[in-house]
């Protein structure tokens, strides 16, 4: 098959003009009909698969998965353009003049020393920015994040204002002290309850080790998908069930998939 298949150029504006193509009378009936609303979903898939090949270090993904978004940026550009909603020039000018005004630094004459300065600095202008729009320290947070996504946004945007612990052991000594109240809990409720206050506090941990929660447990996800899938590979080369195998065996076997990664 060729590679050059596409009659639009190789830029951003050539995937703008796919997009315009494919919802012209003569294009996609199904991409006529896409609204911003209909394509939010698929948007966040394709984000989701983006990070996922940046964490993998696989670059023929990467390429493909930013394709993909930069798609959907078209997209959402097109429709903005045809309702009427925003211009591109209205788009690209905010995001120019929003970080052009949050790096003064780079752009101004103002001088910072370290990088908890610039992150001050940034939080500043922001608020400044938000000033009657924002009530709240924490308003603004996307409220779709994923779980430990946004108990990590939530935690960090609380500590800007100077609620948060003093001293990192305080937070191992929460950690267990909420481990010991899911045990305490005397229904299904209660124990939901206090798990979710353990997950929360051991978002506070990882945030204080500089740990990412979300992607220490995606790393976590996968590690134990390649283990379990390469344990039912090992069992099918031998002939063998492995639902069929004792507990005992499945572990002698994950202890063994284990040493191949080493």
């Amino acid at each position: 098959m060729r590679d050059d298949i596409s009659p639009f150029p190789s830029s951003f504006e050539g995937v703008r003009q796919l997009v315009s193509s494919l919802r012209s009378q003569e294009g996609c009936p199904w991409d006529r009909e896409q609204t911003p609303k209909t394509l939010a979903p698929m948007l966040i898939e394709e984000c989701h698969e983006l990070v996922e090949a940046i964490e993998n270090g696989d670059v023929s993904d990467i390429i493909e998965e930013i394709g993909d978004v930069l798609f959907h940026m078209a997209f959402q550009l097109q429709i903005g353009k045809s309702e009427g909603l925003f211009t591109d020039c209205k788009v690209f000018k905010s995001v120019n003049e929003k970080y052009v005004r949050r790096h003064p630094h780079v752009f101004g004459n103002e001088q910072v020393g370290t990088i908890e300065d610039l992150k001050g600095n940034w939080d500043r202008i922001k608020k400044i920015e938000k000033k009657g729009i924002r009530k709240s320290a924490i308003d603004g947070i996307p409220s779709d994040l994923p779980a430990l996504a946004y108990a990590d946004s939530i935690q960090k945007r609380a500590s800007r204002t100077g609620f948060d612990w003093d001293d990192p052991d305080e937070i191992k000594d929460k950690v267990l002290e909420e481990l010991d109240e899911i045990y305490a809990a005397q229904n299904h409720d209660e124990k939901q309850e206090e798990f979710g206050d353990l997950l929360f506090s051991i978002v506070n941990a990882a945030r204080r080790m500089n740990i990412d929660s979300e992607q220490a447990l995606r790393y976590s996800n996968r590690k134990f998908r390649k283990r379990f899938t390469e344990m039912e590979s090992v069992c099918r080369k031998n002939g063998m069930d492995f639902a069929n195998l004792t507990l005992e065996e499945k572990d002698e076997l994950w202890n063994k998939v284990k040493e191949i990664e080493l």
